[in-house]
């Protein structure tokens, strides 16, 4: 990572797993196997009030091993690892650890791979030329409960949620879901990137109510996540083309 212009990331939903105490320094596992710029993340992160580093390794097993035992915040996770599988590990963490956030280290612009580390619970993503205060700020908003994809991936997991949607039967995954004008207006703000809250707000409606028209439109549209919401929403044109 080095030091850039400030770019804006897209600020996509809440995740439902544990926050940190307010006052209390958020916990990290660090998984990375170039030595150098995991003791320069060490040092710098060291530096910054609010953060504590538990581990960090190139073992992804020790690390893993850390994570299980230690429940930390956030894993942060090299999206390069030479000797592991990343998305696996991603996974393994979403799985085993769900309070423990998963933010995604060191993607290219258009990284083909975001949606599927989406699905395997990654919370956020840092992009290879991301400056260290763009870092801190993603490690702070995925502590907080917030889902983070950095706008210059946007583009790269709605392809690719196009592509999905392309390779099956149009009218079958069209006509077959039905919606109803609420759940509509819950998946255009999703696209909005608002989080239950904010829609809650918009609708005047209860959050629990809210959550649960998300969770009726994740099993009608047979997605994993709010993002991939959004993301089928743009590529089918909007609510108002899914089920006509």
């Amino acid at each position: 990572m080095k030091a850039t212009a400030k770019k804006s990331s897209r600020r996509v939903a809440p995740a439902s797993s544990r926050k940190p105490t307010p006052g209390k320094s958020i916990a990290l596992v660090l998984i990375d196997d170039n030595r150098l710029l995991r003791e320069g993340l060490i040092t710098m992160i060291h530096a910054q009030p609010g953060f504590k580093v538990l581990a960090a390794s190139a073992d992804a097993d020790e690390a893993l091993v850390k994570v299980r035992e230690a429940n930390p915040d956030v894993v942060l996770i090299d999206f390069g690892l030479e000797d592991h599988d990343s998305l696996s590990i991603t996974a393994t963490v979403h799985a085993e650890v769900p309070g423990a956030k998963v933010i995604v280290m060191g993607l290219l612009r258009a990284q083909e791979e975001v949606a599927q580390y989406v699905r395997a619970g990654a919370s956020g993503f840092v992009m290879k030329d991301a400056s260290f205060e763009q870092f801190l700020r993603t490690i702070r908003d995925v502590a907080a409960g917030e889902r983070i994809l950095p706008t210059q991936l946007t583009d790269s997991l709605f392809t690719q949620i196009a592509r999905n949607v392309a390779s099956k039967p149009k009218a079958r995954v069209m006509e077959a879901v039905r919606l109803t004008t609420r759940e509509r207006q819950v998946i255009d703000l999703l696209g909005e990137g608002l989080s239950n809250k904010e829609i809650a707000s918009r609708l005047h409606i209860a959050v629990h109510t809210v959550k649960s028209h998300v969770h009726n439109v994740l099993e009608k549209l047979a997605l994993h996540s709010r993002l991939e919401v959004a993301a089928f929403s743009h590529a089918s044109g909007g609510s108002s083309a899914i089920g006509k």
